[in-house]
């Protein structure tokens, strides 16, 4: 079953305050839709490159997140292009990116 949802804004900036406290680099890019806009991650690992996440459902309603380009790391261009294209198309999406140098990042939800 579906879990309760947040406004996405509270959500978000939840998570992003959570990093700030942890010492991590978390950016809000592109603000979306307040009340459910849909999440793009940006994982920037620094030197090794740009990992991005979409949310998603999983086929019992829980949010999980698909990796773009096979989950493999990309350069930052690269990442970027993607992110810019996603927005062009979604007027409503969020965008936000975290500098971990392992990809770690807050937001719960599996990797499909």
């Amino acid at each position: 079953m579906s879990e309760a949802r947040l406004k996405a804004d509270i959500w978000i900036m939840a998570h992003v305050r959570r990093c700030s406290a942890e010492g991590i680099p978390a950016t809000v890019v592109q603000k979306g839709d307040e009340r459910g806009g849909v999440l793009l991650l940006k994982l920037n690992q620094r030197d090794l490159g740009c990992r991005v996440l979409s949310q998603t459902t999983d086929m019992d309603g829980n949010r999980a997140w698909m990796a773009a380009f096979d989950g493999k790391l990309v350069p930052e261009t690269e990442a970027d292009d993607y992110i810019s294209r996603a927005m062009g198309r979604d007027p409503d999406l969020w965008v936000v990116e975290i500098e971990h140098r392992d990809g770690w990042h807050p937001f719960e939800g599996k990797e499909i």
